[in-house]
């Protein structure tokens, strides 16, 4: 079979496609055969090298895809030869707290990935893809939205009616979105591209905001919001926005630290954490029991993933090049 891996040093010039032996499932394992597999930014980290934790080479590189199942091992009984499945980015976080992380293995991490042409994995490391969506939205949900779910439902407790602050409009941005939108809670979208904020009113955002024309965006989030602060914060942007967030929110509103695509330093008064009695946490993705939950209120609801782009597979190195331009709505996906 094909894999596609990084290998020798960091770098897109050492994404390399390899043949490796077809993988045989042993006790309680599943080998999958891979429809498609979604990008996130940390992949475009993993693979340069500048992911916050370093992880030996040679390394199968991505985390999230879908695929069909195409042997198992003895004792399997969560999944048979046909079903369609995915993994979870945590293969042994089966749920309650996250608090082993050292010994948690992560997909294409501390564990190869899924841009290979078959997969073995554990069967608590799966979940069944809803029956309503294409392999190329499926493959998009392991992380991104998962994360999302992570921050605003099992975490934040989203209620209807609340306002849900979102920035950017890449993949987790557009999952936010949703989900808001799923629960009967208000929108503040923003982003530098007036086009993509047209889009992220078609899906439903209630107000938008182009961080460009308004660098100092967080007391026109309070006026949109009726000189509120804000509920919670899909915080993605890193230290470059974090201080805006935290004079967006309400006295203790939730900011959901997730990603750094606007920088990875800067500098706070930590003091107004406790000034606003903000609630900041770090979201580790989440369970399989979350992704269990989330997959029943996507089938329920019948949404859908936007997908920006299908690459094929092979063509690993042109998706990250295109992740890393930022011209994307939504998730870049891989096709086998």
């Amino acid at each position: 079979m094909k894999a596609i891996v990084i290998d020798g040093e960091f770098g897109l010039d050492h994404l390399k496609s390899v043949d490796r032996p077809e993988p045989k499932p042993r006790r309680g394992e599943v080998v999958i055969r891979m429809s498609a597999v979604s990008l996130n930014y940390r992949d475009t980290d993993m693979v340069a090298g500048t992911y916050p934790f370093k992880f030996p080479l040679p390394l199968v590189p991505t985390s999230d895809g879908v695929g069909k199942v195409v042997a198992v091992g003895d004792g399997v009984t969560r999944a048979k030869v046909g079903d369609r499945v995915l993994g979870t980015f945590w293969q042994s976080w089966l749920g309650g707290d996250f608090d082993q992380a050292e010994s948690i293995g992560q997909l294409g991490g501390s564990m190869d990935g899924m841009l290979q042409e078959f997969v073995c994995l554990d069967q608590e490391g799966l979940v069944h893809a809803p029956e309503h969506l294409t392999d190329e939205e499926a493959a998009t949900l392991p992380c991104a939205a998962l994360t999302v779910w992570q921050a605003l439902v099992t975490e934040g407790r989203l209620k209807a009616g609340e306002t849900v602050l979102v920035q950017g409009t890449g993949g987790i941005s557009i999952f936010a979105l949703q989900f808001a939108v799923m629960f009967g809670a208000r929108s503040i979208v923003t982003s530098s591209s007036d086009a993509k904020l047209e889009k992220a009113k078609k899906l439903g955002a209630t107000h938008t905001i182009n961080y460009v024309t308004t660098p100092v965006w967080h007391p026109e989030v309070r006026r949109l919001n009726g000189g509120r602060g804000i509920d919670q914060v899909i915080e993605v942007g890193g230290p470059s926005s974090f201080v805006q967030s935290l004079q967006a929110i309400r006295l203790g509103g939730q900011i959901h630290m997730i990603g750094y695509v606007g920088s990875k330093a800067g500098e706070m008064n930590p003091l107004e954490i406790l000034y606003r009695r903000a609630v900041v946490r770090g979201i580790p993705i989440g369970s399989r029991e979350s992704f269990e939950h989330m997959n029943r209120a996507i089938a329920l609801h019948r949404m859908r993933p936007v997908v920006d782009r299908v690459f094929p597979w092979l063509e690993a190195r042109a998706a990250l090049e295109y992740m890393r331009e930022g011209k994307h709505f939504g998730k870049i996906v891989l096709k086998f």
